[in-house]
């Protein structure tokens, strides 16, 4: 089977799709890009491990490499291999005393999978040729600039009443209320936090 490795372009909120999530993957050695509308959770769980939010106690995928890891067994790559009735699937590929195995799974796993162990991502050559699409040139200029690109979150909103002075007291107070969003395990809103903290420290 011919394929085509993949990595993470964006990820953003879909509101047509009732509170889903659209995962934006990206031709490595091309220009075309591959949609797929993936669940809150899923959606949550591959923006904490990119941006670097560890939570207090294992999620699900979490859970998943350390079982793998005690197992002794490898994520050696993840494959969409199929689109059938507007339905993505996928395989985990996994290697245990040099014996391979595959497993079925949902790309949205097996990519929130991959994140968590390196392994490479790809996408059948079937299935880009089917759902993927090419961006046109303003697209791929927008898509180099590095203040827009992967807005994966609203921004958080200003609190009205509180307004530090300075970007160092707002630093503060968002850092603070990152380190109450994970105690209260709020990824969501964890995630949008650490993107505006780390938009203010690009700014420096």
């Amino acid at each position: 089977m011919d394929k085509v490795q993949v990595e993470i372009l964006g990820l953003s909120a879909s509101p047509s799709t009732g509170g889903a999530y659209a995962l934006l993957l990206k031709e490595v050695y091309g220009l075309r890009r591959l949609p797929i509308i993936i669940g809150s959770f899923e959606a949550q769980s591959i923006a904490l491990e990119i941006e670097g939010i560890k939570a207090p106690r294992p999620l699900t995928h979490d859970l998943m490499k350390i079982l793998l890891d005690h197992l002794g067994a490898t994520v050696t790559e993840v494959l969409i291999n199929e689109l059938r009735d507007n339905t993505f699937y996928a395989k985990i590929k996994l290697e245990v005393s040099s014996l391979t195995h595959e497993i079925d799974s949902r790309p949205s796993d097996a990519i929130a999978l991959a994140v968590r162990t390196g392994s490479p991502i790809y996408v059948s050559e079937d299935v880009m040729r089917l759902a993927s699409f090419v961006p046109s040139s303003e697209d791929l200029e927008e898509s180099t600039n590095p203040e827009e690109d992967d807005d994966e979150f609203e921004e958080p909103k200003p609190m009205p009443e509180k307004k530090p002075l300075s970007k160092e007291g707002r630093l503060a107070e968002l850092q603070d209320q990152l380190r109450e969003a994970i105690e209260k395990e709020d990824y969501e809103r964890a995630a949008k936090l650490r993107d505006e903290i780390n938009r203010l420290k690009g700014n420096n």
